[in-house]
């Protein structure tokens, strides 16, 4: 069975590797071109990429699959499956009909919740206590296909993104290595469509996204610090210096002064008022610096009770 692969980024990477390890051939991967990384801005492969390269396998990096001429190319290799995980490009009709199955997609989240391209993200952001993987018929819309199946994850208490993204690549890579067995037993997929019922939306991150709001409340900007832990950190301000907050947590005590005030500091961490309650500041990085406890960064930067972490709003 000539299984095609689509993807980018090393959630995708991990399901490639798991196919290749599983024995189906893979005569095409497409993967985003490369991109500028790093202080010197220089072009580095996807790990798709250096996974293919690293094995030999043919790979394609369109900027666009929108043209005939950007499509040519792809359907010149015959597939009976395209798996996509994560690529990044829009599949126009010609590429959803290429393979002679079809293209089933790796899905971060129990669908019809969190469709979009931040799943992930936005299901930590929102508190939800479990998630999953779906593997999808892939149709027209955004992610509205028939489901193949569906694999649940749960979130733990202190999930971080980067920790979710790992279970979730690992649940997506067993679910679709399941899903290409089956196909290539009984020669067919079969879905099931959708609830009409249930559907939300994770529109991707910006980095607008991840500035502290401490207006907000502890335990929201708690979620929102999770949310966005590796990329692209949450963000706040110290004393007109940009600072990110890696890790902290909601703390039982009085909220005394408006929201960003610093009211306590101790070997703790830094207690911050929230909109409502209370948050322990543990790990904090000032902007071209390294990560360091909350401690550290108070005595090096006089952080002291009545200062104030961005943009206070009046008592």
């Amino acid at each position: 069975m000539r299984v095609g692969f689509a993807g980018t980024p090393r959630f995708a990477a991990l399901a490639l590797e798991a196919i290749i390890a599983a024995g189906f051939e893979v005569p095409l991967v497409l993967t985003q071109p490369d991109r500028p990384k790093g202080r010197g801005l220089r072009a580095e492969p996807s790990p798709v990429r250096h996974l293919a390269e690293e094995r030999g396998l043919p790979v394609l990096q369109p900027a666009t699959l929108r043209t005939a001429e950007a499509q040519a190319p792809l359907l010149a290799f015959p597939l009976d499956v395209l798996v996509v995980a994560a690529y990044g490009l829009i599949l126009p009709p010609a590429v959803l009909s290429w393979p002679s199955h079809g293209c089933i997609n790796i899905h971060a989240s129990r669908l019809p919740r969190w469709r979009g391209a931040a799943p992930i993200q936005r299901a930590l952001q929102a508190g939800d206590t479990a998630t999953g993987v779906t593997i999808m018929q892939m149709d027209a819309g955004l992610d509205t296909g028939a489901m193949i199946k569906v694999v649940g994850v749960a979130i733990a208490p202190r999930e971080t993104a980067g920790t979710l993204h790992d279970k979730l690549a690992a649940a997506g890579a067993r679910a679709v290595i399941a899903v290409l067995a089956r196909l290539a037993r009984n020669g067919a997929l079969e879905g099931t469509p959708q609830p009409a019922t249930g559907a939300t939306y994770a529109r991707k991150v910006d980095r607008g996204d991840a500035v502290i709001d401490w207006t907000n409340g502890a335990e929201a900007i708690d979620r929102q610090i999770r949310a966005f832990d590796p990329v692209p950190g949450a963000a706040t301000s110290y004393g007109g210096l940009a600072v990110k907050v890696w890790d902290a947590c909601p703390v039982a005590r009085a909220q005394q002064g408006p929201a960003g005030t610093v009211l306590a500091v101790d070997k703790d961490g830094i207690d911050v008022a929230c909109g409502q309650g209370v948050l322990r500041l543990h790990e904090l990085q000032p902007a071209s610096g390294k990560r360091m406890s909350a401690a550290a960064f108070a005595a090096g930067h006089g952080v002291v009770p009545g200062t104030c972490f961005g943009a206070p709003l009046p008592a």
